[in-house]
């Protein structure tokens, strides 16, 4: 399977289907945050538990979060993907009550791998606009 397939399987499967069991089989035991901006996890490297916990803070503010990926570019050990994410604000986001409001959203992320298992990511999106759709600016 293509780096590509994966990181689409990945993205459906773990994120869009919130089947948090499924990270051992995509993400490396250690995951590094390069670059993302406004994520309490920039900078850091994270185990599978420490994957889980940033992914149940994500669906817990949205439930019903997706990602619709545009793009893909497939390098050797790097998959660029830009996309849309939507989903409604059913949970509170840090100390911002939930709004029940819906979020549209567009961003890039590059995709590290390391053994055919996705190791990092840089990301970028606008989270002043998911602020501003929320109603919190």
């Amino acid at each position: 399977m293509s780096k590509e397939m994966r990181l689409r399987a990945f993205m459906e499967e773990v994120w869009n289907k919130q089947n948090k069991e499924a990270v051992a089989d995509y993400v490396c035991k250690a995951y590094q945050i390069y670059l993302d901006t406004g994520d309490n996890w920039e900078g850091q490297t994270l185990d599978h538990q420490a994957f889980k916990e940033r992914l149940d803070f994500s669906f817990n503010s949205f439930p019903d979060m997706n990602f619709e990926i545009n793009s893909a570019i497939e390098e050797e050990n790097h998959v660029a993907i830009t996309w849309v994410l939507t989903g409604t604000n059913l949970g509170k986001i840090g100390e911002f009550p939930p709004t029940n409001k819906k979020i549209k959203v567009n961003g890039m992320t590059i995709y590290f791998f390391k053994d055919n298992l996705i190791s990092g990511h840089s990301q970028v999106f606008d989270r002043r606009t998911v602020m501003r759709q929320l109603g919190f600016v």
